[in-house]
């Protein structure tokens, strides 16, 4: 069994830590989508293509917030909320992006991230929050609907990171989620 983590630190992260994040981002979709995502693409994911695109830091509450978890004084993952991008889902938030790197898989960075996420989009004053999903990646299905998110019937094909994905959209109420976030 996993070794369990109990004194997980939260942050909002900063431009600074991009180059770390990007590596995280790589290589959870490199050995997360391995399988569901043509091989030869996630080999040639590098992470100093992706940290330019990131906005981080930024006060504004329209746009992205990223908050990422420490091991040690490393990054080991992130969560990234915004208001939610979709026509259809007017006044909820979104969580848009949440990823940690495989070798801390298991160990609850997830959970406090998935958890900081619903409270920052709660105190923002988001009912509901909405995230897509691979289609197919049973994993982070899983995760999610152990953690009271549910696919609310929603299918999209969408362009992220240069190739077309299947996603699926979950949602879940998050007023029972108000609290202290981290840091803003």
């Amino acid at each position: 069994m996993s070794e369990r983590r109990r004194d997980i630190k939260l942050r909002p992260a900063e431009p600074a830590d991009a180059g770390q994040i990007a590596s995280v981002h790589v290589r959870s979709w490199q050995v997360g989508y391995r399988g569901l995502l043509p091989d030869e693409y996630l080999d040639r994911l590098r992470p100093e293509d992706r940290a330019e695109r990131y906005v981080l830091g930024i006060g504004d509450p329209a746009q992205p917030h990223t908050v990422v978890a420490l091991d040690g004084g490393a990054i080991c993952g992130f969560a990234t909320t915004a208001p939610a991008r979709d026509s259809d889902a007017h006044g909820c938030g979104e969580l848009l992006a949440l990823y940690v790197d495989p070798p801390s898989w298991g160990r609850g960075f997830g959970r406090a991230l998935l958890s900081a996420a619903q409270r920052r989009l709660a105190g923002e004053g988001f009912a509901h929050g909405v995230l897509w999903v691979l289609a197919g990646n049973d994993r982070a299905q899983r995760f999610y609907q152990a953690h009271g998110w549910a696919a609310d019937g929603s299918r999209r094909m969408d362009d992220v990171w240069g190739i077309s994905v299947d996603e699926v959209r979950y949602r879940r109420e998050l007023a029972e989620n108000a609290g202290p976030g981290v840091g803003g």
